[in-house]
């Protein structure tokens, strides 16, 4: 491909006029966006924006993108005039729940790096003199607030003229009033786009085209799961307190405000307030019914993506917002619209590459406050094959199948959309859809009382109330102590007996739901050994943890390798994003070398796993198993085909526990028999069914990394812990080039470090920040309870100048943690008793 390839980009919105800037400052200039709207007023999303960007959000990603959107359109400017009015944001606390989340919510900010602080009442009327602070509906009062100080209001129909001139100027073609029909595509690779005024030959296409975009992809067969909801906004008339204060185009000059409470932002128009409202009732927007609006009659007031307003959802929000702002009530609504927004199951956005069609790329569910930043990380995903940014909770094969699903993703969508400003716990599941996906063990495990949580629609036991009853023989030792609130939602002390009866006894525990992969045939051992760290050319027989890097070195995930035969695989890796990565690799060498085929296939839901684990672990298994499972007989890390009961099993010597056992595979058919027939065996040795919370706790204590909360694309393997991964002295690999540099080069900026928290009490949750002498120095990524050494455990990104032995600080909820910099594994060093 040349070094400027044909790129067509489907939408002239605030992401598509973004992205062809962002290609174009790098060089690219065969750039042609098709809008099919006037320019002027493309008439999606962007054209109705309240342009509000807040930084504050629980993902360090869309905080880099939201700041770099903030940065590069108050830059952004022309006769002196920049398209972003830095106000600030101030979020409001009106029950003592709220304000106890903001102070989270500030240690998040500081965790990623923007600043904000916590206000009291009165400076919060003093930031926004408009401000109720005395008794609101219901008994409520203003208690506090979140100030961020570079938050503020985009303008973004400003904004998108301005890129669309500077692109210009650098040679991008601007196409308006082009509907695209159809995208064109041989062998497996775009070749263009076909529009209403004709085709458009290119290399590369990538749909910006908004609440549009899941229309746009099953023209290629590709489902975007995203859903388009109406969301109300409304400007007063003109407040007697604002005359005269706001000059436009700016409009204001108090910070951007957020009721969450009652669901309700609001930003200075003029003289004027606008109101968004996410109070009332989810509104899906049948896209078939969108207004049918001419080009020559597109207006700021009609438009396919401004529907009509109902009053009557928009009452209850008008009269708290009187409340809140009392000099509202001498004002009516001048304007009111229900605008239409995209909104996916997760709420993040969609980006990346279609697997199954070559250059047709997606960046879709993308709001103004992100815009700037996804469209930079698209271009450098385009260009340079990866984003400075770890895109891992925006892909876009993120979800399962079942999750792309149009009843999944409208039911999911409008779920987020009445959650959006609610108090999230970290851990909370969503309500519904549920059972979606469950093991064969599911209905021993109701029996046993479990409490499940959720996740990518796997029902996953946390505890099993069954268990209980121990908490009366557990020993003192292993006895935790009270936790505050918010540690110890979606938490049971009867964790804590579950990991005393797996370190004493044997635990089983449900493993089904780690993603499983078949790699065959005669080109499996080539493909893995390209695109992996790991020493793949062992014999049958052998297991290999190892590491998926990207080309700069970065972990793109972890993954378990075991041969089973010499050109079978089995592969338990992270999501359904390793998934497509090894598919269309395999696809690729398939297509270069049909000598070399493989096949790449998801074995997750015709298979079942179970972790039997625990010093009794041997004794359980010997009384349903006459294979050898002695060390002699299956050694560490290492599979063989045995028979359980006269189930045909495979087992795999592996422990992420850190306890001697097995993870036990066989096909779902066998799975209920084969949890019966261990249950049973074990029950002289007091075997349990433990669940996640007892696993989590245990995988701290021997140091085991979690891919996407531990370490991710934006880490290497020797900072992140993980050097032992990278086979010694193997080459040819995704990364090497990369690996081999960075060992030359001095100390990484930061390492994963492994802390206890002093006091021995106060359990953090992750993503709260870590002081270093005074000074924010780092975040928390994994923590719990170490229920076998009885303290809580964090792991954190740190200097690499701080040494085992070092005093820190976590922040949690406003106060500090003292904490201590400890050498890791914390239990088991010596692997004695993984090694049985």
């Amino acid at each position: 491909m040349s070094a400027s390839p044909r790129v067509v980009i489907i939408g002239a919105g605030i992401v598509g006029t973004n992205l062809a800037d962002e290609l174009a400052s790098r060089g690219w200039n065969d750039i042609t966006v098709v809008e099919q709207g006037p320019l002027e007023l493309a008439g999606g999303s962007t054209s109705h924006a309240p342009g509000l960007v807040f930084q504050n959000n629980p993902s360090r990603t869309m905080t880099e993108f939201a700041t770099y959107t903030v940065n590069k359109l108050l830059a952004l400017s022309k006769d002196g005039q920049s398209c972003f009015n830095q106000v600030g944001g101030l979020e409001l606390a009106t029950t003592p729940e709220r304000l106890a989340d903001l102070k989270r919510k500030m240690g998040v900010m500081t965790s990623w790096g923007v600043d904000s602080r916590i206000v009291d009442a009165d400076e919060c009327e003093k930031i926004y003199p408009l401000l109720n602070t005395g008794k609101l509906s219901g008994g409520r009062e203003v208690l506090g607030g979140l100030l961020i100080p570079t938050d503020g209001l985009a303008l973004a129909a400003r904004a998108v003229q301005l890129l669309i001139e500077r692109s210009s100027e650098a040679g991008v073609t601007y196409q308006g009033n082009t509907t695209v029909t159809g995208i064109a595509q041989e062998g497996g690779k775009v070749t263009g786009v076909e529009t209403s005024e004709g085709l458009i030959p290119a290399d590369i296409v990538i749909s910006c085209a908004g609440f549009w975009g899941r229309e746009l992809g099953r023209m290629v067969g590709l489902e975007v799961p995203l859903l388009p909801l109406a969301h109300q906004y409304v400007v007063t008339t003109p407040l007697a307190e604002l005359e005269g204060v706001n000059e436009l185009p700016k409009g204001a000059s108090k910070p951007i405000l957020r009721y969450q409470d009652k669901d309700l932002y609001y930003r200075e128009w003029g003289d004027r307030i606008g109101i968004g409202s996410y109070a009332h009732r989810p509104m899906p927007v049948d896209m078939s019914a969108l207004p049918k609006v001419p080009a020559g009659e597109m207006s700021d007031h009609r438009m396919p993506s401004r529907l009509d307003f109902t009053l009557e959802d928009f009452v209850p929000a008008w009269e708290d917002s009187q409340d809140l702002l009392p000099a509202l009530r001498s004002t009516g609504i001048q304007d009111g619209f229900n605008g239409i927004f995209s909104f996916t199951p997760d709420g993040g956005p969609l980006m990346g590459e279609a697997p199954d069609l070559e250059g047709f790329f997606v960046a879709e569910a993308v709001w103004v406050t992100h815009s700037a930043g996804v469209a930079k990380a698209m271009a450098e995903l385009i260009i340079d094959g990866q984003p400075e940014t770890d895109l891992h909770g925006c892909e876009l094969t993120r979800f399962e199948k079942v999750q792309t699903s149009d009843a999944y993703v409208s039911e999911t969508s409008q779920q987020n959309f009445v959650e959006i400003y609610d108090v999230m716990h970290p851990l909370q599941p969503r309500e519904s859809p549920r059972d979606l996906r469950v093991s064969p063990f599911n209905v021993r495990q109701k029996e046993l009382g479990a409490f499940f949580l959720e996740s990518a629609a796997w029902e996953r036991p946390h505890w099993f109330e069954a268990n209980r009853g121990l908490l009366e023989e557990l020993p003192a030792e292993w006895r935790t102590p009270e936790r505050d609130d918010w540690s110890a939602m979606f938490h049971s002390p009867i964790s804590a007996a579950e990991a005393w009866k797996t370190r004493t006894a044997v635990g089983l525990f449900d493993m089904t739901p780690l993603k499983r992969l078949s790699v065959a045939g005669p080109g499996a051992q080539a493909l893995l050994h390209r695109l992996s760290t790991g020493n793949i050319a062992k014999k049958p027989g052998a297991v290999t943890y190892c590491l998926l890097l990207e080309h700069d070195g970065g972990i793109r995930s972890d993954v378990t390798v075991a041969r089973l035969a010499e050109e079978d695989f089995q592969l338990g890796v992270n999501s359904n994003v390793d998934f497509d990565y090894l598919r269309v690799e395999a696809r690729k060498q398939s297509a270069a070398d049909p000598s070399q085929w493989v096949h790449v296939s998801d074995i997750t839901g015709s298979t079942c796993c179970i972790g039997l684990w625990g010093p009794l672990a041997r004794e359980v298994i010997g009384k349903v198993s006459s294979d050898d499972l002695t060390n002699d007989g299956l050694k560490y890390f290492r599979t063989k085909e045995i028979s359980v009961g006269g189930i045909p099993v495979t087992a795999m010597r592996l422990s992420y526990v850190g306890e001697l056992g097995w993870e036990l595979y066989t096909t779902a058919e066998y799975g209920l028999k084969l949890w019966d027939l261990l249950f049973e065996a074990g029950q002289e040795h007091g075997i349990i069914a433990a669940g996640r919370g007892a696993f989590n706790s245990m995988r701290l204590e021997k140091g085991y990394r979690l891919w996407g909360t531990d370490m991710t694309s934006e880490h290497h393997p020797y900072q992140a812990g993980l050097g032992f991964s990278v086979a010694k002295d193997k080459t040819g690999f995704v990364g090497a080039e990369a690996l081999a540099s960075l060992r030359e080069q001095p100390a990484a900026a930061k390492i994963l470090r492994c802390l206890t928290v002093d006091d021995g009490t106060s359990v953090v949750l992750g993503k709260e920040p870590v002081y270093v002498g005074g000074e924010a120095a780092g975040y928390v990524t994994s923590a719990a309870y170490g229920f076998t050494i009885g303290k809580p455990i964090a792991y954190a990104w740190l200097p690499s100048s701080v040494s085992e032995g070092d005093a820190v600080a976590i922040e949690y909820f406003g106060r500090r943690v003292a904490a201590t910099v400890s050498a890791e594994p914390l239990f088991d060093p010596g692997m004695e008793r993984l090694r049985g």
